[in-house]
């Protein structure tokens, strides 16, 4: 129950950001429409990354935004747990109402396209860019840092050639693999494998960073150490 109250607070904060909201509607769709002519492929690998992107940075403003209420929940007897999966839960909500239009999108604009492999793309790229931006967030205090650090990470996904090993260690390298799946109709299920792959490693890594750092900020907050006095 402490984590749905969480996750409810959560949601009623990212609500009151309309600005927040609207970007996360509209960045996509602009990355998209930017490469639809010829090459639509890389629209839609545009459309993904503006997703992440918008997810991302979501999860950092609902990080950096908890700040302020973190120290009376964990007064009032809520653990680390009950605040980052809340906040989780409710990023995870959002994305999966701002994906499905997209896949509605992809779906009628691009029939040629395997419609279960773009769901599975979006679904993905949604479960890893909440803990993303989470764990920034829980990393640096605030937020041009964060906003810088998510910049860069999707500028290097984005120009880093797909063979390359340090585009590999990237969070979002898995879309690239699912997309060829998704986007030609040869493409073997090898391509869907090595993507599902990554996809499960960067996600036990990123949900342990954001719990390994979110406890550590919460342990170093001074209203525990006063109180446990």
């Amino acid at each position: 129950m402490r984590t749905l109250a969480v996750a409810e607070a959560t949601l009623r904060e990212i609500a009151r950001r309309r600005s927040v909201l609207v970007l996360l509607l509209v960045i996509p769709l602009a990355f998209y429409l930017a490469r639809r002519g010829t090459e639509w492929w890389q629209g839609l690998r545009f459309m993904v990354m503006g997703v992440g992107w918008a997810m991302s940075t979501a999860a950092l403003f609902a990080g950096n935004g908890a700040r302020a209420i973190e120290p009376r929940l964990r007064i009032s007897g809520y653990a680390a747990r009950h605040l980052w999966l809340g906040q989780l839960l409710a990023l995870w909500t959002v994305g999966a109402a701002v994906s499905v239009p997209y896949w509605v999108l992809v779906r009628v604009d691009l029939p040629q396209v395997r419609s279960g492999a773009m769901a599975l793309i979006l679904a993905l790229t949604v479960l890893i860019a909440a803990p993303f931006g989470l764990g920034i967030s829980a990393l640096l205090p605030r937020e041009l840092e964060g906003m810088l650090v998510l910049l860069t990470v999707l500028a290097m996904q984005t120009v880093l050639a797909p063979e390359a090993r340090a585009g590999q260690a990237l969070p979002f390298w898995f879309a690239r693999e699912i997309g060829v799946y998704a986007v030609e109709s040869d493409a073997g299920a090898d391509h869907l494998t090595k993507g599902l792959t990554h996809a499960a490693v960067a996600a036990v890594i990123l949900l342990a960073a954001v719990a390994v750092l979110s406890g550590l900020r919460l342990r170093r907050r001074r209203h525990l150490r006063l109180s446990a006095a």
